[in-house]
């Protein structure tokens, strides 16, 4: 019987296992190995660190929703991968044979690039996990009790900035709220030469409506920042200008900080030879397949993709939930072609779509294909956003309790917007 293994059951894993259990035979096995018994929606974690959200509201056991599929699943983790001999060995020590393997391992977080940085051992907080957006929603659960300076953004060689915006933006809307907002000032500080690049060199007008929103709401922002560390209180880091030139070392200090860091890939991948980049990520030709081994697959955050331009302090570029269920769906006819010995094969559009929730309202960013030129880039704003936002979290938890490959950011995002999904 031909297996296929699928490491990592975040939106990637999850979208690829169901629809490669949808699309292949039953004389094809199915296995996910994941590093927890849990699904986390990540995109709803902002409002886990700002109160909106519990974390049982955006977490949900998977184990039983891929056993109603018929899908096998460990939460052991991989430890290490044997890309020659086509075996993996789990954190359990077991050993798993594989005829195909899809990467959809999500990051690591390198908040060890810069000192201070990150909820464990550092100063500030993260919301790229639900147990860190959990950690941050404590510190300002404070803050709303006894206010004081915020310091948002993202750290050096970042590549995904839209949370962050959300992120202060949204606490901004929570502190008005409770009428404490002239208590509180906020500074973004962030590496992208001007805001609203978020790494994707800006989105039709990415620049200006977010400038116009921070002015709006009186959030100061400092741009071409590379933060050096953190100490208690207080962020440290080096500003330039755009051409490169050091405007001198600064400081602020803060009551609350959230940064968002830079990704690197899972060790375990990375240890494999020709299989990654320096960073860990893996490469892939045009069919999101592995050049050095051509039955290993990968899709999301740990696909190597080149920044889409050169930016005084490095960024990377971000990939959003539109282009991993594209690369997703490429993978499965890929991987079915491959069993049924045909030469026909998919590349995925790669396509960027980011809504960004900003309290009661929101800015929804599309980039038709990502890298441009393009043949859409569009910016849009108004409380539509922050409601398709609420129906992306709902809608896709119910696919997993369904145990559909349903994508959504076609199904509820392009259809508001009027675009159709296209293949390459």
């Amino acid at each position: 019987m031909t297996n296929v293994t699928v490491v990592g059951a975040g939106l990637g894993g999850v979208s690829v296992a169901f629809e490669l259990r949808e699309r292949l035979g039953k004389d094809v096995s199915i296995d996910v190995i994941g590093e927890s018994d849990e699904f986390n929606f990540v995109p709803s974690n902002p409002w886990v660190a700002l109160g909106t959200r519990t974390r049982d509201e955006v977490v949900m056991p998977i184990d039983k929703y891929f056993g109603k599929r018929k899908i096998g699943f460990s939460s052991a983790g991989v430890t290490a991968i044997d890309a020659e001999q086509k075996k993996l060995t789990l954190g359990d020590g077991s050993v798993r044979d594989y005829d195909y393997l899809v990467l959809c391992t999500g990051p690591r977080l390198a908040f060890e690039n810069i000192e201070g940085a990150g909820p464990e051992q550092g100063f500030t907080h993260s919301i790229c996990t639900v147990d860190h957006a959990v950690e941050a929603g404590k510190e300002v659960a404070e803050l709303y009790e006894n206010p004081g300076p915020v310091l948002i953004g993202a750290l050096p060689g970042a590549s995904c900035f839209g949370p962050a915006y959300e992120y202060v933006l949204s606490l901004e809307y929570e502190l008005r709220k409770r009428k404490i907002r002239d208590q509180v000032p906020i500074t973004f500080v962030t590496p992208e030469p001007y805001v609203g690049h978020m790494g994707l060199g800006g989105v039709g007008d990415s620049k200006g409506l977010l400038e116009h929103k921070f002015r709006e709401h009186g959030i100061k922002w400092i741009c071409n920042a590379k933060v050096t560390h953190f100490e208690k209180g207080t962020a440290h880091f080096e500003q330039f200008d755009d051409f490169g030139k050091s405007l001198g070392e600064k400081s602020l200090p803060f009551q609350h900080a959230m940064f968002l860091p830079a990704f690197k890939g899972s060790e375990a991948v990375a240890a494999v030879p020709e299989l990654c980049n320096p960073k860990g990520f893996v490469i892939t030709d045009k069919h999101q397949r592995s050049p050095a081994y051509p039955n290993i697959f990968a899709a999301g955050v740990c696909v190597a993709l080149a920044p889409i331009e050169e930016t005084t302090i490095p960024v990377g570029a971000p990939k959003t939930g539109l282009m991993i269920e594209s690369m997703t769906t490429a993978i499965v006819d890929n991987i079915k072609a491959d069993i049924e010995q045909r030469d026909e094969l998919t590349e995925p559009s790669l396509s960027a779509l980011c809504l960004a929730d900003m309290g009661n309202t929101g800015a929804a960013f599309l980039a038709v294909p990502q890298n441009p030129p393009r043949n859409r880039n569009w910016t849009g704003s108004g409380r539509w956003v922050h409601l398709a936002k609420i129906a992306f979290e709902k809608y896709f938890m119910y696919k997993v309790r369904r145990g559909t490959s349903e994508p959504i950011y076609e199904k509820i995002g392009l259809r508001m917007m009027g675009v159709k999904r296209t293949k390459s």
